[in-house]
């Protein structure tokens, strides 16, 4: 008589493990998040603490004060008006040394026309939060009054709402670390504010005046990769330089297509400006960009318009 055949073994199915608990006193937090980096298997981010403010000290003689500015809106058309207003003033010698936060403001304002749903989507302020607030604008002016170089992480933006609030913001200088720093060449793969600041290691209460603003001044003070200095160093190299604003006026119709190619701009003349395609570029590149436009775009030897760009005038248009 033939033997039973044995049955297939079969595989006995335990409950997984449950997690391990794991507490980590608050003290050993910072070195904790030390190992983990050092592990070169994480990356992590710090919280970013604002500098404490130096409000009394008095400058050296080779000292300057900057002021980064940031503004919510309730939109970004052209009628919006400006709901916060941030300002962080700091110090900076000639080599582009960023010193000590030395004041800073902040403040909301009613404005007299609704909030876009689109804007208190990214900015999450409230008709409720603004309702009876005024900005000061004595206080504004005073604040901005010594400072050499005003910084803003989307200057074209922010300029025209700035100088609509008042007229302190038009007689200075002013720079953009958003279209000045040219991030893509040090390894960022973006420009956008909180992108950068995560890229330094920290994140923040991003989208509120102030908070950006200390955000903006730890990332242009981070040092960039290899020996290259820091953000603020380039930065400060770009203001210095004139830009050249070239207008193709008269230019013909049917060469717009290889004028929008290059990356100029149309402008209808409605702000008292000529009513012409323009580009702004470096003093390297006036001359080649003044060639281009006789031989391609007008066939002839006809000088455009060219007007001298510095620092005060940049980003208004």
């Amino acid at each position: 008589m033939p033997r039973e055949a044995k049955s297939p073994a079969r595989a006995v199915k335990r409950a997984p493990a449950e997690p391990r608990s794991f507490q980590l006193d608050p003290v050993d937090y910072e070195a904790a998040a030390r190992a983990l980096q050092e592990s070169g298997c994480y990356r992590v981010l710090r919280e970013l603490q604002p500098r404490p403010v130096c409000s009394d000290r008095k400058l050296a003689d080779d000292e300057k004060i900057g002021i980064i500015v940031d503004t919510e809106t309730t939109g970004r058309d052209p009628t919006d008006e400006v709901i916060e207003l941030g300002m962080v003033a700091f110090t900076f010698d000639a080599a582009g040394q960023i010193g000590d936060v030395i004041g800073i403001f902040n403040a909301l304002r009613e404005p007299s026309v609704p909030i876009s749903p689109e804007a208190m989507r990214v900015h999450r302020i409230t008709p409720e939060m603004v309702a009876g607030h005024v900005l000061d604008l004595e206080a504004v002016e005073r604040f901005l009054e010594p400072a050499h170089l005003v910084i803003a992480h989307n200057a074209r933006f922010d300029r025209a709402y700035c100088e609509r609030l008042t007229g302190g913001f038009s007689a200075k200088a002013w720079a953009c670390s958003h279209s000045e720093i040219p991030w893509v060449d040090y390894g960022f793969e973006g420009t956008k504010l909180g992108y950068l600041l995560a890229h330094c290691g920290w994140f923040h209460n991003g989208h509120r005046a102030a908070d950006d603003c200390h955000a903006l001044l730890e990332v242009l003070c981070h040092p960039l990769p290899g020996d290259n200095g820091s953000p603020f160093c380039l930065l400060l190299k770009t203001a210095r330089k004139p830009r050249f604003r070239i207008w193709a006026e008269g230019s013909p119709f049917d060469r717009k297509d290889d004028l929008k190619a290059r990356c100029y701009k149309w402008n209808d003349g409605s702000n008292g400006r000529p009513k012409s395609w323009w580009i702004e570029v470096g003093e390297e590149a006036l001359e080649s960009e003044i060639n281009f436009l006789q031989e391609e775009i007008y066939r002839r030897d006809l000088e455009p318009f060219v007007e001298r760009i510095t620092a005060f005038e940049r980003f208004r248009f």
